[in-house]
């Protein structure tokens, strides 16, 4: 017996389960792609001088910022496969799923203290607790999937759940914009109290609509009669997911080309605001009007892809948004006047390819992988696994980037390496079977 589903739930459940993806996007927009890098940023420039003192250390404000990710994201990694053992194992991944989604939220609330650089502490920390409750909420939000869809539906639901947190998310952030932008409309609030009031926004949004998916998603006993060792349990999990990789050959390629690839796309999703901010010198209503062109692109570009695989296979639309977002990772080196290049308009166009890849990707890897997994009871272990070849990946790839950028002083090196692990992750997709194949053994 296994907890793959062989039919799909109801509208109301998938609607639900869906539903926390609009919750928590908004952290992921208004927070880590939009406002907190820009607030960040004119707090620790001072003078042209954008140097910052952090726990006793002179760091790059820029580079301090990747680093804080990079730090968030490997106690995630070491995390998850405990949590994802004894939620698993203990048949309470709902809770599990709570406990982070509430911490997330609440770390969000308290950056409104985050005032100057006299509480960039406050900041720092808050960020990386914040980023750390996404992701451990994410890993028992992925491992639902498979109990609530059919395989031939979850490329479909998948999709969903990107598009109502990418229209979500966005309309929060506008909301937020209109304090930022419109103070008078607030009595004169000040740009910086419109911002730390938008922390504290998200931190509501994400607590409140999550319960939605708390109250309406069923959750599954577990079919684990021995509840000893629970603590234990995840990382012997993961050890028995690697070994089980040698009689499953395609997953085991799938998941080496997404770990490189992956690597890429979020390292680009989290600095891209960091690099038209401190590299292009782009303005702030600019920039925010760039993530929200991302953000209404990408809800058809999920459905896009999401047709494309119906068509052509998984393996094939994944291979046409990698090879999207290698030539746009290429194509962002040459973001200069010095090539003759209008640079804001350069980097307006450049986004909005970027938006219409970016659900694709994100969709349709956690869609494939699904459907590549063997006849299990454990999907919270396979996507304990799932999830530390993502957050590996972002590990290395956020730390990458902040450190070529603080020992060469620019980013455009940086993107070197990204189009580099694209390029990478494309070469070893190709070993992957195609799609129709994949799915006779689903």
């Amino acid at each position: 017996m296994n907890h793959q589903s062989i039919i799909t739930a109801p509208k109301k459940v998938l609607r639900s389960w869906a539903m926390y993806d609009w919750a928590n996007s908004a952290y992921s927009l208004v927070i880590t792609s939009t406002l907190f890098p820009i607030y960040f940023n004119d707090i620790a420039t001072k003078d042209g001088n954008n140097d910052v003192t952090f726990l006793g250390h002179s760091f790059n404000s820029d580079s301090l910022q990747t680093y804080a990710i990079s730090a968030a994201f490997l106690v995630i990694t070491l995390l998850s496969p405990l949590l994802s053992s004894m939620a698993d194992y203990s048949g309470k991944k709902k809770k599990f799923m709570f406990f982070f989604s509430t911490m997330g939220a609440v770390s969000c609330s308290m950056m409104y203290f985050f005032t100057g650089v006299e509480t960039i502490y406050i900041g720092v920390f808050c960020s990386m607790l914040a980023a750390i409750g996404f992701a451990g909420s994410i890993v028992f939000y992925n491992a639902f999937l498979p109990e609530i869809a059919a395989p031939v539906d979850q490329d479909k639901v998948s999709a969903q759940g990107f598009a109502m947190g990418y229209f979500g998310s966005s309309l929060l952030l506008i909301f937020c914009l209109t304090m930022v932008m419109f103070p008078q409309w607030y009595g004169n609030i000040s740009a910086g109290n419109a911002t730390r009031l938008s922390f504290l926004l998200v931190g509501v949004w994400w607590f409140g609509f999550a319960q939605v998916t708390f109250k309406n998603v069923p959750e599954l006993p577990s079919l684990h009669k021995n509840q000893n060792q629970l603590l234990s349990k995840g990382y012997k999990e993961l050890k028995k997911v690697w070994s089980e990789l040698k009689h499953t050959p395609r997953l085991k390629r799938f998941l080496l080309s997404f770990f490189f690839y992956n690597m890429a796309t979020q390292t680009v999703m989290y600095v891209a605001t960091l690099f038209g901010k401190s590299e292009l010198k782009l303005s702030s209503e600019v920039l925010i009007a760039v993530i929200l062109i991302i953000q209404f692109v990408a809800v058809p570009g999920a459905f896009l892809f999401s047709k494309l695989s119906e068509k052509f296979g998984n393996i094939i639309a994944l291979r046409i948004s990698i090879i999207c977002w290698t030539i746009l990772s290429v194509a962002a080196y040459f973001c200069d006047k010095k090539y003759g290049f209008n640079e804001q308009t350069y980097f307006i166009v450049l986004a909005g390819c970027v938006g219409m890849v970016m659900g694709g990707i994100q969709s349709l890897s956690r869609s494939t992988y699904s459907k590549l997994l063997p006849e299990t009871k454990d999907h919270a272990s396979y996507f304990s696994f799932y999830d530390v070849c993502d957050k590996t990946g972002t590990v290395v790839g956020t730390f990458i980037f902040g450190y070529i950028n603080a020992i060469t002083g620019s980013m455009r090196n940086s993107i070197v390496v990204i189009s580099c692990l694209f390029f990478v992750g494309l070469f070893l997709l190709s070993w992957v079977k195609m799609q129709k194949e994949v799915t006779s053994e689903s």
